[in-house]
């Protein structure tokens, strides 16, 4: 019966999620076309933001709430992975067209994003080399620190600014809306507090299936906390892949997977102050997430496009990874030592 209880809390926080998600998308679309900002800017700022919300609420509640940091960064690493490879594959398959994308996505956002997990990747070494702690199990370990993910936040602003750039020489093509820009407001925050309930609830739901199967909060942090709050992300890029914004729905993914890494993991350090990360877990987890990133840049760089076939195989390649991560967890294979954290 708990179990069964667990299973129906995850399912209506995630509908909880997706009812906010709805809300904000709107709201932000409908605000960006009031302040005449180009599509990419739309996919990879505003919306990629707003849809990245409950990955940086997770980020903080796990760590100011819960003093579980490691579920928070796992739920991060985890729903980049869902967004880099299952919804692009996604969009692809329910796309009207064939998926493109333009050298902007490939030259600009893609390789930002490879650069956001090396930097990422960088400040976790920084903290093993600079603020080592004793690990468990001998694994390395070091101490995140507010001044280490300035680094990060800083690469992020950087970011906005490149994207900021981009606006100067635009023009609208089509002039804004009769939009009622307080009313979008206030939808906007009202989708950002029913988010909140919904993570909190899927926070609640990995602690409780790790007590149930007596596994770390890891393992469902990277699936269960992860896939759900992509939610958003996935039917952001899939309804505008379906609408034949293809560009929109690309970038939506690259600029939601750089704010998760360059600010929502940041932002847990913020909160706490100083955290504990286990680099023996931590390395693997960006070595696969950039061999994903490096699969898709290599297949939107063949002819710009990303086809049906191409789609099949990326979520392959999920499945591939969940599979992975779940028979590690539960010991049937030892490919990475120390993994899952706890054991």
């Amino acid at each position: 019966m708990l179990l069964l209880l667990y299973l129906l809390i995850a399912l209506v926080s995630t509908a909880i999620i997706w009812v906010g998600s709805g809300w904000l998308e709107s709201s932000s679309e409908r605000l960006s076309v009031y302040y005449e900002l180009p599509p990419i800017i739309q996919g990879a700022v505003v919306v990629a933001v707003g849809s990245s919300f409950p990955e940086l609420t997770t980020a903080v509640f796990s760590t100011l709430l819960h003093g579980e940091f490691e579920l928070g960064v796992a739920a991060i690493v985890g729903s980049a992975l869902f967004n880099v490879l299952v919804i692009p594959a996604l969009a692809g398959l329910f796309a009207k067209n064939v998926l493109r994308s333009n050298r902007d996505l490939v030259y600009k956002e893609a390789q930002f994003y490879l650069i956001s997990v090396a930097v990422l990747l960088l400040v976790f070494s920084f903290a093993v080399i600079y603020n080592p702690v004793e690990g468990v199990a001998g694994s390395l370990a070091g101490d995140v620190t507010r001044p280490l993910v300035l680094l990060p936040l800083g690469m992020y602003g950087l970011y906005v600014f490149v994207q900021y750039q981009d606006t100067m020489d635009y023009e609208a093509e089509v002039a804004p809306e009769d939009i009622r820009v307080g009313r979008e407001w206030a939808v906007l925050m009202g989708a950002l507090g029913t988010i909140l309930v919904g993570v909190e609830g899927l926070v609640q739901t990995a602690l409780r299936f790790g007590d149930f199967f007596g596994t770390p909060s890891f393992l469902w942090g990277i699936t269960v906390v992860a896939a759900g709050t992509s939610v958003p992300d996935a039917f952001v890029s899939i309804r505008a892949a379906r609408n034949g914004n293809a560009i929109t729905s690309v970038a939506n993914v690259l600029g939601s997977n750089i704010f998760d890494l360059l600010v929502c993991i940041p932002a847990g350090v913020l909160v706490a102050g100083t955290v504990a990360i286990n680099y023996s877990i931590a390395a693997p987890m960006m070595a696969v997430l950039t061999l994903a990133t490096l699969v898709v840049f290599l297949m939107m760089r063949t002819h710009l496009l990303v086809s049906r076939r191409e789609a099949w195989t990326l979520l392959g390649l999920y499945t591939l990874f969940v599979v992975w991560i779940g028979v590690e967890t539960f010991g049937k294979v030892d490919f990475v030592p120390s993994l899952p954290p706890g054991t």
